[in-house]
């Protein structure tokens, strides 16, 4: 009997921590899913919100069971996967058919509405009220509304970009000292999160009726003034009501923008909009952009793989040195040549640009030089690649030890017995062996160099700029991009998406060439 209960008893007694496991899985999933539904509703982020209901969904449905065991073990990789790698490529890959980018980020009606609310005049008599943001989602992002109190009866109102001003009942809000410092169910912006947030709520207008709306003024003050622009959706047009003019929607090239009478954009607000192969068209026939274009992938080229040569280069020749079993006091050198692989990258990039000042640097100092390295394009270049090649040895290094350790003593004694010179040795039996080990190594070793932004931001920048152009001497295509995309002339979005497809491209047909050549290698063997 006793030998018959016991299994019995075990393995209830193990189910327990797993059903309380699944339990709290369960619960923190549910709570997670409650709590951030509708915030994401609130901002309108429908594709998140999808992402999370079908994280929520996945999860109750296969860990609430005993079921479903290989799929309990593939979901939560799968899932992860894509949401952070294919998602986002796909996201990549849509918005390089659109011209999302500064001025063109939203819908029509907020470009219309942004146009408008710019529009608002304030008269020398215009009542103001004091006011108060709030919002139901974040106080960086918003959505954002005005709490206002009318100063002469107490009265409080609300509005925001998308509804009209309206009256608040007493008890949705508490008021002190005529301001509005607590409101039902939002939370209430402090003076700090305001100016935080100022230049977007200088742009926010809340409609009034049909030609007035309420702005801000200031972080604690709002006024009422005049539309002098007004939108007739009937007809599609914007009318100035002070001089008459009529903007028109009309197409600049393969977007569509309000009009004069002239065809000239008239705002600088535009709307995101499908442009079809404009961006990638733009990147191909364009003289200049495909000129820098060609430039940075040529530089890049020449960066990883300079970076991959010169680092397994010094790397494979220190481990050769110290794997001589002659040589003492090996694991001091060993660990001595590591040290730069414990520095962080980035503290290790911003030390060694100052090592390259032209007055001050340590370089020109102890050589008795006075070379400018970031204002010489081929010095800038130069020193990238020295820099990298400080930080890149100790990796390979680490790598060529342990496959040389992994290569039989027998091959080399024999080798040698038969005449064989230590050149001949290492190049015809220690380096094919070697390659064979670490050739997956270098191939993802040039795919890391070849998107390796650190070390052209935080080092040069980007620089020098000889010709004034948004590319940079030292920029190699993934930090050209991110100058695209975040430059001091505007962002576009939709333009540099383009070009990181294209980039993603070249990336993956140069990892299929290298992994297709290590196959070369495998003959070896």
């Amino acid at each position: 009997m006793t030998s018959t209960h016991a299994p019995a008893h075990r393995t209830r007694s193990t189910s327990v921590p797993a059903v309380v496991a699944r339990i709290l899985v369960l619960g923190i999933t549910l709570a997670v899913t409650v709590f951030i539904a509708p915030v994401l509703v609130s901002q309108q982020s429908w594709m998140w919100l999808a992402v999370l209901l079908v994280a929520a969904v996945g999860i109750f449905a296969l860990y609430s069971t005993r079921r479903f065991v290989p799929a309990k073990y593939l979901f939560p990789g799968t899932f992860l996967l894509s949401v952070f790698l294919i998602l986002p490529i796909a996201l990549t890959l849509g918005y390089s058919f659109t011209n999302y980018g500064d001025g063109t980020r939203g819908t029509k009606e907020q470009a219309v509405g942004s146009i408008v609310a710019n529009s608002v005049q304030q008269s020398p008599d215009a009542p103001r009220y004091a006011m108060t943001v709030a919002t139901a989602g974040s106080a960086t992002e918003g959505p954002f509304e005005l709490f206002l109190v009318d100063p002469s009866d107490g009265t409080v109102f609300r509005g925001d970009a998308e509804s009209a001003l309206e009256e608040v009942p007493g008890e949705d809000v508490t008021v002190v000292d005529g301001r509005v410092t607590e409101v039902s169910g939002l939370t209430v912006l402090t003076a700090n999160e305001v100016n935080a947030v100022y230049d977007e709520l200088m742009e926010l207008s809340v409609p009034v009726d049909d030609s007035t709306a309420v702005r801000p003024l200031g972080v604690n003050q709002a006024f009422v003034g005049s539309t002098v622009l007004q939108y007739d959706e009937d007809s599609d047009t914007i009318t100035d009501t002070a001089t008459g003019d009529v903007y028109t929607v009309g197409t600049i090239g393969d977007e569509e923008y309000f009009v004069d009478a002239e065809g000239q954009r008239a705002f600088s607000q535009g709307w995101l909009q499908g442009v079809g192969l404009s961006n990638y068209e733009r990147l191909f026939t364009n003289s200049t952009v495909a000129g820098q274009f060609v430039g940075a992938f040529v530089w890049t080229l020449v960066f990883a793989a300079g970076s991959v040569l010169l680092t397994f280069a010094l790397g494979f020749a220190l481990a050769l040195i110290l794997n001589d079993q002659r040589l003492k006091g090996r694991r001091v050198y060993r660990s001595v040549l590591i040290m730069p692989y414990a520095i962080p990258g980035f503290i290790s990039l911003l030390v060694w640009s100052n090592f390259y000042n032209q007055e001050f640097g340590l370089i020109n100092q102890m050589l008795g030089l006075n070379l400018n390295w970031f204002g010489d394009p081929t010095l800038a270049k130069a020193a990238v690649l020295l820099t990298n090649l400080w930080m890149g040895f100790p990796y390979m290094f680490i790598v060529a030890t342990g496959a040389l350790q992994a290569i039989p003593d027998e091959l080399t004694e024999a080798s040698r017995m038969d005449g064989a010179s230590r050149f001949q040795i290492t190049s015809r039996i220690v380096l094919p062996l070697l390659l064979v080990a670490v050739a997956p190594l270098l191939v993802s070793s040039f795919a890391f160099n070849f998107n390796n932004f650190n070390a052209i931001e935080l080092l040069t920048e980007g620089g020098p700029f000889p010709d004034g152009s948004g590319r940079g001497s030292t920029d190699i295509l993934i930090s050209m991009v991110y100058r695209i995309a975040f430059g001091g002339s505007g962002a576009d979005f939709g333009f540099a998406s383009a070009v990181s497809v294209c980039l993603f491209v070249l990336t993956g047909v140069l990892a299929a060439v290298q992994f297709r050549f290590t196959n070369v290698l495998e003959d070896v063997n």
